[in-house]
């Protein structure tokens, strides 16, 4: 019996002079780790009955050296008794919540947020608005409270017999009324056995840092204890819409294709230019069709230098022209020809000649 005794603290991780206080912290912590609600893995069912089993093991233990001569009284409903009897520990008879564990994982609220590309670029402050419910804190979001004692459905098994289309047959299911546990319990009063309060609403702002780029995942840290705060901490996915004007590239350059008027480009006029920071004055130059605007890109690491943009501008000319405007045109062209009729470019003069000589080439001999 005592090699029994042993193992059942062996299996919440403790050693037989474990406190009473000890005894229930462990198995809390147990619990709270492979309680099925919590744990989907395919033991959890298994390691939960084992784990109450153990608990059970104890609280029996105890309550049998209470009851013996010159032990504690009657505490038999006090689980470890033979622990708190060694310790000294005052008695505490209440029901526990299943999940009451104060080292259980804090729980992490999962948010998107879509920023602009200039709010990603710049940062922003954000003020997030959701719904909730939060864990009961009666039961810590198990719905029900331990009563101690074996489960009167299953008498402590964790398993009912399923019968089938004959009576005499049936196969082990989970105990309904434990769920496997194999421990009495009942109800959360508070949340009628839900394990959760009434929806609420919550608010947070968030501050995003320069240069977040899509995909970026952000921790905020919770504020408990605040009525309209997050249930626990959030976990921010970043992501940043598509632009109108503006494509990224990895290194930080933002590209802008922008037409341009034709006649305007040839002038070397001077154009608005959008950019991250809003618009700007660009000379244009009718020999060159790319621009590079030095740090007016995209931040190339958070709160870190930006990058540079690029402008392609695509020189937009009338598909038909007014006679007006071809009138116009016939006197620029007058105006590239020499005194002596051939074009006054080099560039032009030189294909002139080459083009000519090609064609006496051609001639018939």
């Amino acid at each position: 019996m005592e090699h029994d005794i042993d193992k059942a603290f062996a299996e919440l991780g403790l050693t037989p002079d474990a406190t009473e206080r000890e005894v229930k912290a462990a198995w809390r912590r147990l619990v709270s780790r492979w309680h099925p609600d919590r744990n989907n893995g395919a033991d959890a069912v298994a390691r939960m009955q084992r784990i109450n089993r153990a608990l059970e093991a104890i609280r029996q233990a105890g309550a049998r050296k209470a009851a013996a001569p010159g032990g504690a009284g009657d505490t038999a409903q006090a689980p470890a008794a033979a622990a708190r009897s060694r310790a000294g520990e005052p008695s505490d008879d209440r029901a526990t919540s299943a999940g009451d564990d104060p080292e259980a994982p804090v729980r992490t609220l999962h948010r998107r947020v879509r920023l602009t590309l200039e709010e990603a670029a710049f940062g922003c402050t954000k003020v997030l608005r959701g719904k909730v419910t939060d864990d009961c804190p009666d039961c810590n979001g198990a719905g029900y409270r331990v009563l101690g004692g074996h489960c009167p459905q299953c008498h402590g098994s964790g398993a009912i017999r399923q019968p089938m289309w004959f009576s005499w047959v049936g196969v082990p299911a989970e105990c309904d009324a434990c769920h496997g546990g194999g421990i009495a319990r009942q109800a959360c009063v508070a949340c009628a056995g839900s394990g959760k309060t009434e929806t609420r609403r919550y608010k947070v702002t968030v501050r995003f840092p320069q240069g977040v780029r899509d995909g970026d995942v952000l921790g905020v840290a919770g504020r408990r204890g605040r009525p309209d705060a997050p249930p626990g901490d959030l976990s921010i996915r970043v992501e940043v819409l598509p632009h109108a004007l503006f494509q990224l590239d990895p290194d930080g350059t933002v590209r802008c294709d922008m037409p341009v008027d034709g006649f305007a480009w040839l002038a070397n006029r001077t154009l608005a230019v959008p950019t991250l920071g809003g618009l700007q004055t660009l000379q244009l130059q009718r020999d060159q069709v790319v621009h590079r605007l030095v740090g007016q890109g995209f931040p190339v690491e958070r709160r870190g230098a930006r990058g540079d943009q690029l402008i392609t501008l695509q020189p937009v000319f009338p598909q038909r022209m007014t006679a007006d405007q071809q009138i116009l045109i016939d006197q620029l062209i007058a105006t590239t020809t020499g005194t002596d009729g051939k074009p006054s470019d080099a560039r032009l003069r030189g294909w002139s000649e080459a083009l000519g000589a090609w064609k006496g080439q051609q001639a018939p001999g």
